[in-house]
């Protein structure tokens, strides 16, 4: 009897159900290799609300509407990363304070506070103790669903140092 799964590879629905690889698993090659980014959303205290998986060759700004659809906040505090003039009208429409650092090339430089945006450090310390367990550092989980639970254990275990 013959499998279709291996001699039809083209337009078969039943072969892209059952095909493997990295498409849907938010990594990417980049300079490093094959990595995922992590794009985290936190309150003020550094305590984890929302967080996007992305390839590791997108730009960050992808990311961003998916973290701050449906959200109601007072201020943005971000790297430059994503310094993008559709952030910050996004930001100016809701009212929310930016505290963007700004990239060399713009051409209209925003005015950050830079008392403020010293308060970006919270996310940061998030980042590094999220990189304490092995696990998420490595990214040892292959599938998505799996990275996406441990990030969720492991932000549990950061809140209730």
């Amino acid at each position: 009897m013959r499998d279709d799964r291996c001699h039809n590879r083209q337009g078969s629905s039943s072969w892209s159900r059952l095909k493997r690889g990295t498409q849907s698993q938010a990594v990417g090659k980049s300079k490093g290799g094959w990595t995922t980014k992590t794009l985290a959303l936190t309150d003020a205290l550094g305590n984890l609300v929302r967080f996007e998986l992305l390839p590791g060759n997108r730009y960050d700004t992808i990311g961003v509407e998916p973290l701050i659809h449906g959200i109601d906040f007072g201020g943005l505090l971000a790297d430059k990363a994503f310094d993008c003039n559709w952030i910050i009208d996004e930001l100016n429409e809701r009212g929310a304070m930016i505290c963007i650092s700004q990239r060399p090339q713009r051409l209209e430089p925003v005015e950050i506070d830079l008392e403020v945006y010293k308060w970006r450090h919270p996310i940061e310390n998030f980042f590094c103790k999220l990189k304490e367990f092995k696990r998420i550092a490595m990214r040892s989980d292959k599938t998505d669903d799996s990275f996406c639970a441990m990030i969720y254990a492991v932000a549990a275990i950061i809140n209730g140092r």
